[in-house]
């Protein structure tokens, strides 16, 4: 009879343990989805169609403590443009040193990109090519990283946007499509 009871008890035990991991589990924040697509000015219609994805799916995974794959952190990272380690959450132990190097090559390759991007005179545009040659150099996988996002220069309530010039055709079935460039 002692066993009985015993193993009712264990069974309650390890019951109240695996909720309360779930429960733990629930709250724990994992990444940074949707912080850094704010912060990048990347608007969630925007996230659904870089990522092929629906809008509800979309909000689904940025929710911080949605638990998704790697290969669905890769695809974010490729849309917002960032290393990947800035959508992570970050961990009370700090990153390892190459990781943390490799992060900081990075923003730095962005901000030469961002230069040369912006660059007015042709010696600022040469000297950011140089930079961007010399971060190539030392580290290759570099080469295809872009300028950070320019955010601010956004259009003033009577500007419209390319959408607008373009002619549209709205069939009788409520389907509509672009037409060419006038």
């Amino acid at each position: 009879m002692a066993t009985v009871e015993f193993d009712v008890f264990h069974e309650r035990s390890l019951a109240e343990n695996e909720s309360a991991e779930q429960s733990a589990l629930r709250q724990r924040r994992f990444h940074r989805i949707q912080e850094i697509r704010r912060r990048e000015g990347v608007s969630l219609r925007s996230a659904a169609r870089n990522l092929g994805l629906d809008a509800r799916t979309v909000r689904e995974q940025e929710q911080s403590t949605q638990d998704l794959k790697i290969s669905d952190l890769q695809r974010w990272q490729r849309a917002l443009d960032v290393p990947i380690a800035e959508l992570l959450v970050e961990s009370e132990e700090s990153l390892s040193g190459p990781i943390l190097d490799r992060a900081r090559m990075v923003r730095l390759m962005k901000t030469a990109a961002a230069i040369q991007e912006r660059a007015e005179g042709s010696r600022v545009e040469r000297l950011a090519q140089m930079l961007i040659e010399q971060l190539v150099e030392i580290m290759p996988e570099l080469k295809d990283v872009g300028p950070w996002h320019s955010v601010g220069q956004r259009r003033a309530v009577n500007e419209f946007g390319r959408t607008f010039e373009r002619r549209y055709h709205v069939a009788d079935d409520g389907s509509w499509s672009a037409q060419g460039d006038d």
